[in-house]
């Protein structure tokens, strides 16, 4: 069973989907139509679920090494492969529309995979196994030869055709799998394109004129992403990711490429992150202010406004489909075995049927950190939407719900939520003058201090010396530093120093990881660039610069991040690239340069 780590893949975007390449030269994800469509790669969920390897014959053998990096600011993702008789560079990417430049970068996607082996050094011999298995693995296609030299595959919906530049392709039954020669200064391009089978044919792109024209399109992005504070190429490259994640038609950043990868391998929380998060929304509006322009914050919040519509008496969904879709019911496939057998995998979230008290808080905050930009009176929709999620926190604040973490078990009165409820009237009063004559601003300021009276009351644990997870318990919770970051208590409080101290004992480790809660056995990589944030703001910057530094080692070696860090192994876990995590990082690199922190 040929199934990599999850830090061995590269991650591969034309803004419309995205791929992941193994080190080992196999493409094991990709849903071509977009984010969260059907896979016709899907050997990283199941070893016969399609894959599509390009590679030396001698990968893994020995005396066979592996160097890879992105182009600068890009992702296009250059791998060389050092062989005993030579070196080859294999220059992988998803096509950008030809002309396509800045945010113009995946409005059009035509869909292709580009594949372009360069020659290095003496004459290596390559390996090439194509076995495409659309539909999550369902579908057998058939492949037929072409009198191009290239090969057609058909299953269902999708057709696919790959092409090589002067290299004729045989298909054998349900593969194409063949070996050729690479000498030094020699190139031979491959694009492989997705069509519809009873739409437009797939794209005919040449491969190298084409990956000269993605590089331009992202390198274009360089020009807007202007940031210059510390830690200037973690952030680039970090911004460089979420604009990977987003949906360019859309504005949508999805929260992951993958679905179903585990929090525990083994382990059955295996979730579909390839939607978007409300709760996500605040946080990342502030990662994409700071490290790339308002233009990319501005479209993701248009697509929330079109997203919700017009507030009524029902919950907001906490996560939405990547074009606004409301009813993305959550499913089991048991065909699929698993990333490293660990099942269910699931498409689908039913976290979208959740009560979580947090998400309106968020949505508002990010308005509120819009509003100089959005104008001194909002449109009718803008305003509808403030006034409608503001109302509806006031009169839902106090029951309980699944929290930030989305827990499946009870309903609790976790200390986030409660915290997010009370930033939702905060920013509502301070809103209030442009949100027209049915502002109530007087009324939502004493629902406000209410709010802020309970979390006190109820949050804090005197025994313990910290604010626990949920009214009146004992956990303790990594989501309580959030208090700090969104300015409900000062860091320097007694009562948050304290909390900052006790979570850093009870959950933290010497790599710099910070758990969520006592029993989680990994390490969260959001909560570990939250608490750099928290040091900061209490004055230890000194602490927290040492902190960030141990926490952005676990990303792989090209600089991705998943969700969480095996503590035991230090493997990491979860979907992957995981939008939180390079959040984190942005922000909290942000906090380390803003001087107004001194």
């Amino acid at each position: 069973m040929d199934q990599r780590a999850i830090s061995d893949y590269g991650f591969l975007s034309d803004c419309r989907s995205g791929a992941l390449v193994g080190r080992n030269g196999s493409i094991d994800w990709w849903c071509p139509d977009r984010f969260d469509s059907p896979s016709v790669f899907g050997r990283l969920l199941d070893p016969h679920a399609g894959h599509w390897r390009l590679a030396p014959v001698a990968v893994g053998l020995p005396g066979h090494r592996v160097e890879r990096a992105y182009r600068r600011d890009t992702l296009v993702l250059r791998t060389v492969h050092h062989a005993p008789e030579g070196s080859v560079a294999v220059t992988d990417a998803l096509a950008a529309e030809i002309g396509a430049r800045g945010h113009q970068l995946g409005m059009n996607s035509p869909a292709v995979l580009l594949r372009v082996v360069e020659g290095l050094s003496g004459r290596v011999r390559m390996g090439l196994d194509f076995r495409p298995r659309p539909d999550h693995g369902l579908l057998t296609p058939y492949l037929h030869d072409q009198p191009d030299g290239s090969v057609r595959a058909v299953a269902g919906a999708v057709e696919l055709t790959l092409r090589a530049d002067g290299l004729p392709l045989h298909a054998e039954r349900d593969r194409v799998r063949q070996e050729f020669e690479v000498s030094a200064g020699q190139v031979i391009g491959f694009d492989l394109a997705y069509g519809r089978t009873y739409g437009d044919p797939p794209v005919r792109l040449d491969p190298t004129t084409a990956l000269a024209e993605t590089m331009w399109a992202w390198e274009a992005l360089r020009e807007v992403h202007r940031y210059e504070g510390r830690h200037a190429e973690l952030v680039r490259h970090s911004a460089t990711v979420l604009t990977g994640l987003t949906y360019a038609r859309s504005g949508a950043v999805a929260a992951a490429l993958t679905t179903s990868l585990p929090e525990r391998i083994g382990g059955d929380r295996n979730y579909d992150y390839r939607y978007s998060w409300l709760r996500d929304f605040a946080m990342t509006m502030r990662a994409l202010w700071v490290a790339a322009c308002p233009d990319e914050a501005s479209r993701l919040f248009a697509w929330v406004a079109r997203s919700i519509g017009r507030v009524g008496d029902d919950p907001v969904p906490v996560l939405f489909g990547l074009e606004g879709e409301r009813d993305i019911s959550e499913h089991e496939v048991p065909h699929l075995r698993g990333f490293l057998d660990s099942r269910p995998v699931r498409f689908g979230n039913d976290a979208w049927r959740q009560r979580q008290l947090d998400v309106p808080g968020e949505v508002i905050s990010a308005v509120w950190q819009l509003r100089d930009y959005l104008g001194g009176s909002f449109g009718e929709e803008l305003r509808e939407m403030t006034l409608g999620l503001t109302e509806q926190v006031a009169g839902t604040w106090r029951l309980p719900d699944r929290g930030m973490w989305e827990t499946r078990d009870a309903d609790r009165h976790y200390l986030s939520s409660k915290v997010l409820c009370w930033s939702a009237m905060s920013r509502a009063v301070e809103l209030a003058p442009r949100l027209g004559e049915r502002a109530d601003p007087r009324r939502w300021a004493a629902i406000r201090d209410e709010i802020r009276a309970a979390v006190l009351r109820e949050g804090w644990n005197e025994e313990i010396g910290a604010f626990t997870g949920a009214f009146g318990s004992r956990e303790l919770d990594a989501s309580v530093l959030y208090l700090p970051v969104v300015n409900f208590l000062p860091a320097t409080d007694p009562r948050m120093r304290s909390t900052i101290a006790v979570l850093e004992r009870e959950l933290g480790t010497e790599e710099g990881l910070l758990r969520r809660w006592n029993t989680d056995p990994a390490g969260f990589l959001l909560c570990s660039f939250w608490l750099v944030e928290c040091l900061v703001l209490a004055g230890e910057r000194r602490r927290a610069e040492e902190l960030f530094e141990r926490v952005v080692t676990h990303a792989n070696d090209v600089g991705l991040f998943s969700e969480q860090v095996d503590l035991a192994t230090g493997a990491q876990l979860g979907n992957t690239p995981q939008a939180l995590s390079h959040i984190g990082l942005i922000n909290a690199a942000w906090r380390l340069t803003d001087p107004t922190t001194e």
